[in-house]
């Protein structure tokens, strides 16, 4: 046989033929064996969830890396409003050459009377460290932010001497609500924020501007799974109100603003997650006119905050 013939120039080439010349060598002995169990979607190369699954791990190992690098205010009024409102800088870039003005100037003088390194860089480069946002020739880099433990949260409410006060979000991805919503917890006497560890705004360089530095004041932490961290709190004694559209008391029914409470926030489209709502003990709506939208989610955490506070402060309670 041609393929098989042992004569100067009658086999062929290595190569030439899919599979073996002589014989199987057990090659279908094996292919009849089964393979075992079929992997998940998820473990299979190619396949659609394994890609996607893939994406979302390469996305989360991403945000992971930018959480732990500093941040940088770019703008000269946005480093201003920083350093007066005391977020907490580490260096001021001023691109050289840089056409000077009062804001400049301030921002020059604030800085160093923080004790805030202050580097002269080429606009070039302050365009690479700003990933080319628009900075006008000031840069503030702002460190990591430090969280809290969840219970070290709870820990400072009992310290305080005060019946707790915890704000908890679900979902807000926003980090201007997110600033804003610090903001209000701490102006209306809340001992601490909550964040879930997923698909939540962290206390960026933006969240810092807009909580008006009380971002450095309030204790912030962050649960590994929301709903878990607030059966916890509950199970130590809290209450747990959601603010949500379709409460099942309004405002005005919240007899349990002078108790050791929680108000958890959702996020600004749909609202909490049915697995929180269903932790929480009730739900809180605010009345509305006719015809007017729903509030954003840090407008209306700073009315329920207000109105807690007030019942807080009849009571004798603060």
């Amino acid at each position: 046989m041609a393929g098989n013939s042992k004569r100067r120039g009658a086999t062929r080439n290595p190569g030439t033929k899919k599979g073996a010349v002589k014989g199987t060598g057990g090659q279908v002995r094996k292919g009849l064996e089964g393979k075992g169990p079929t992997p998940r979607a998820e473990m299979r190369p190619g396949h659609p969830a394994q890609r996607r699954a893939a994406a979302a791990a390469k996305a989360e190992r991403a945000r992971e890396k930018k959480a732990d690098a500093p941040e940088i205010i770019a703008g000269r009024n946005p480093v201003v409003e920083a350093l007066r409102a005391g977020v907490p800088g580490t260096t001021l870039y001023v691109a050289l050459n840089i056409d000077v003005d009062d804001r400049v100037n301030e921002a020059v003088r604030l800085a160093g009377d923080k004790g805030i390194s202050i580097l002269e860089i080429p606009r070039e480069e302050l365009d690479r460290k700003t990933n080319r946002a628009v900075h006008q020739g000031l840069g503030l880099q702002v460190p990591p932010f430090e969280y809290s433990h969840p219970d070290d949260l709870l820990q400072a409410a009992r310290d305080s001497g005060e019946p707790p006060l915890l704000v908890a979000l679900d979902g807000v991805t926003d980090p201007r609500n997110l600033g804003a919503v610090v903001r209000s917890a701490a102006a209306f006497g809340a001992h601490g924020v909550l964040l879930p560890a997923r698909r939540s705004a962290g206390i960026t360089a933006v969240a810092w501007r807009t909580s008006a530095g009380t971002a450095a004041k309030l204790p912030i932490g962050v649960a590994t799974n929301l709903t878990r961290q607030l059966k916890s709190w509950a199970s130590k004694g809290l209450m747990i109100a959601g603010l949500d559209a379709d409460g099942t008391v309004d405002i005005d029914g919240l007899n349990l603003a002078t108790d050791p409470l929680v108000i958890v926030l959702g996020s600004e489209g749909r609202g909490l997650s049915r697995l929180v709502r269903e932790t929480c003990d009730l739900t809180v709506s605010i009345p509305m006119a006719a015809g007017v939208e729903s509030l954003n989610a840090s407008v209306a955490a700073a009315v329920l905050l207000a109105d807690v506070a007030r019942r807080r402060r009849s009571a004798g309670r603060v």
